[in-house]
């Protein structure tokens, strides 16, 4: 499988928010796609995922423009204002509603992920690592899911050792995987970047 945006850019009602970009990714591959705070990091993860319609440009999957299948393959994780926990949620409140479960069942799936300690917290509150695998895990674990969309982790922090170790084993298990950093946090990763604004 290949998801490709080929010169992807998306406005909004006072100018762009994304500018034209182009990007690949394929099963059992890491990209990181960095450039600076607001160049279009969330627009691009929603267009990758088709959640949006670029007004210019195009994301295909296998060379077809299909956005009802990105949508069913495609999971956004942690995306600021899209689908990042609320502030003041508990951990276990968080992974009881992806999982449409309860309380219990929620801190069950938290113990198995050796994250039962935290299963009271607020979501604010526990340390980026644990929040960033515990997100990831959850979204990979939709059904049919087989593209991951990181959205900023290096919001919480700038040790790319909180994120970078859970992309690359998502990508183990086959799965495609799109990191949108900031530069600074790229440039601590051997990866070379795409870069936001970039249209190839």
């Amino acid at each position: 499988m290949e998801i490709r945006a080929e010169g992807v850019g998306v406005d909004g009602p006072h100018g762009p928010l994304l500018r034209p970009t182009s990007v690949r990714v394929r099963d059992g591959e890491v990209v990181l796609v960095t450039g600076e705070p607001g160049a279009g990091h969330t627009s691009l993860a929603l267009a990758l995922g088709g959640r949006i319609r670029p007004n210019t440009g195009a994301v295909t999957i296998d060379g077809q423009a299909d956005l009802t299948k990105l949508r069913k393959i495609v999971a956004l994780v942690d995306a600021p204002s899209v689908n990042e926990p609320e502030d003041g949620l508990r951990l276990r409140d968080a992974v009881a509603e992806e999982l449409m479960a309860g309380r219990k069942q929620a801190e069950r799936w938290l113990t198995d992920q050796a994250a039962g300690g935290y299963a009271r917290e607020r979501v604010e509150n526990v340390p980026a690592d644990v929040r960033t695998r515990l997100l990831t895990e959850l979204a990979a674990n939709r059904p049919g899911v087989r593209a991951l969309m990181i959205d900023t982790p290096d919001r919480h922090t700038s040790n790319h050792g909180t994120w970078w170790p859970v992309a690359t084993r998502m990508a183990q298990r086959g799965l495609a995987v799109v990191v949108l950093v900031e530069p600074a946090a790229a440039a601590a990763v051997p990866l070379t970047p795409a870069f936001l604004g970039d249209p190839q």
